[in-house]
């Protein structure tokens, strides 16, 4: 389930309690990518989630590395200097995750390398007397390219110094470093970030979506675009499966000539041959989505290099969310025709479900499975799809509050570019079309149940705007 729109007393979802996932492993082993693409997932299943970074919490207090005694890292003799500074930041760090769990958070993330029995032992020894289920996440690593990454992806480093520095840390911590072979508790062990897993005494619902999850996940460097499809023959009817507009052709011809430029240059900078790298397109089963695709199979006019090496599926579970009895009117209609049902979608466009429709929410559900198929997919990405499919997706990647999803705006003629990096995504959209399809605002009045992004800015469900205070502006990504 995803989102759900059910509360409970305690704010703890699925019987499951409150967990603490302790990450363990030698730096530079994937552990931060690991804990954020977890935050993320369970963020997106309504769980409240949470990573606290024993390394982001002492840059905070302490500032950069450069500024901390040379033996703050090393785990032999310390000074008496340095013992206080280390065991501030820890304590301050167990702070913030009792204060997480105080508030009503239900899983925390303990990004920490916790490379010793005694360190990680003392740790859930601590949460597990206040009844908090503990299960030890070790990521361990022998591929040198992925700890080579891993390293250079460090913020605010020069990746040459970062490369010296995180060497001599590693090589001092595998001096101490003992691995996660006790069963004392419940753990999961990653190698090679997603390569192989293993799972030991875990149980329950959420605890199993977690291993779930990890079990499809992976660090490989890709990019994902996301572009909508082409002016249709009919645009403001979901019944009527029409073929692309004479219009829409040219639209699919100038994304497929945009988004190989852009990709072959992004790639060029990377050092990687674009004719090495597949690219693999994903459309829903509806024409005006899978045709926008066909350009990219055939050879056209004006390319001067044969076909790249490109793969197209077909997602039938990506199709445009069902407008059910309002397809086709404009929201003058509706309001006409259908005063309270218009109220009480205009109050919460996420979860309201107008008759013989889809919510966004059936949508979010609708689409989990294609979710876990995008954490799979290792080469680059592009998805050709409706807006409302769209959205859920970005608000997924980007970490949105389902409630916001309504109000993310995604106009025809852009491309949106999202890079997944260790902490967190890069997004930014570039603009290529101005032809028919295209309005200032992005959408239909006919067709306002799937592009209703400007008449639901700033709405969110009512619950978060209690949680959250103040209203956010809609999420834009569009240019």
């Amino acid at each position: 389930m995803v989102a759900p729109l059910y509360t409970t007393a305690s704010g703890l979802l699925f019987h499951a309690g409150k967990i603490l996932v302790c990450t363990v492993g030698l730096p530079a082993r994937g552990k931060t990518h690991v804990s954020r693409a977890l935050e993320r997932y369970l963020r997106w299943t309504g769980v409240k989630t949470t990573v606290i970074s024993l390394g982001d919490y002492r840059r905070k207090v302490l500032g950069s590395a450069q500024k901390l005694p040379p033996d703050y890292f090393t785990l032999g003799e310390k000074s008496e200097e340095t013992l206080k500074l280390r065991e501030t930041v820890l304590q301050g760090c167990e702070q913030q995750i009792w204060d997480f769990f105080n508030a009503g958070g239900q899983v925390v993330i303990y990004d920490a390398n916790n490379g010793t029995r005694e360190r990680r032992n003392a740790v859930a020894e601590k949460f597990d007397r206040a009844g908090i289920h503990v299960i030890m996440l070790e990521n361990s690593c022998d591929n040198e390219e992925i700890i080579m990454a891993n390293i250079r992806s460090y913020r605010g480093w020069d990746p040459e110094q970062a490369v010296q520095d995180y060497l001599n840390r590693i090589k001092d911590h595998e001096l101490h470093y003992e691995p996660v072979e006790e069963t004392t508790w419940p753990f999961i062990r990653i190698k090679n970030v997603g390569e192989k897993i293993m799972v030991n005494n875990v149980h329950g619902y959420l605890q199993s979506r977690i291993v779930f999850f990890l079990m499809n996940i992976h660090n490989r460097p890709r990019t994902i675009y996301f572009a909508r499809s082409g002016q249709s023959l009919i645009e403001h009817s979901y019944k009527a499966d029409s073929d692309l507009s004479p219009a829409g052709w040219e639209y699919a011809e100038r994304l497929k000539e945009f988004v190989l430029d852009r990709r072959a240059k992004s790639l060029e900078q990377r050092g990687i041959n674009p004719a090495e790298r597949r690219l693999v397109i994903w459309s829903s089963a509806r024409r005006r989505s899978h045709h926008t695709a066909w350009p990219f199979l055939t050879k056209g006019a004006n390319d001067h290099a044969p076909p790249p090496k490109v793969k197209v599926l077909e997602r039938p579970q990506m199709s445009e969310i069902n407008p059910g009895v309002w397809d086709g009117l404009s929201p003058d209609q509706v309001r006409k025709y259908y005063p309270d049902e218009w109220e009480r979608f205009v109050n919460d466009p996420y979860a309201y479900r107008a008759p013989r429709a889809e919510s966004y929410h059936d949508l979010c559900v609708r689409l989990e499975p294609t979710l876990i198929e995008l954490e799979r997919e290792r080469e680059d990405l592009l998805i050709i799809g409706h807006a409302s499919v769209i959205r859920c997706i970005l608000a997924y990647l980007i970490g949105l509050p389902a409630s916001e999803i309504p109000a993310i705006e995604v106009a025809r003629g852009d491309l949106i570019e999202v890079v997944p990096t260790s902490y967190g995504v890069y997004s930014q959209a570039h603009h290529f079309w101005d032809g028919p399809g295209r309005s200032a605002s992005g959408k239909d009045e006919h067709n306002f149940y799937e592009n209703y992004a400007e008449d639901t800015r700033g709405k969110r469900r009512p619950e978060a705007k209690a949680e959250g205070g103040s209203e956010p502006a809609a999420a834009t990504v569009a240019a």
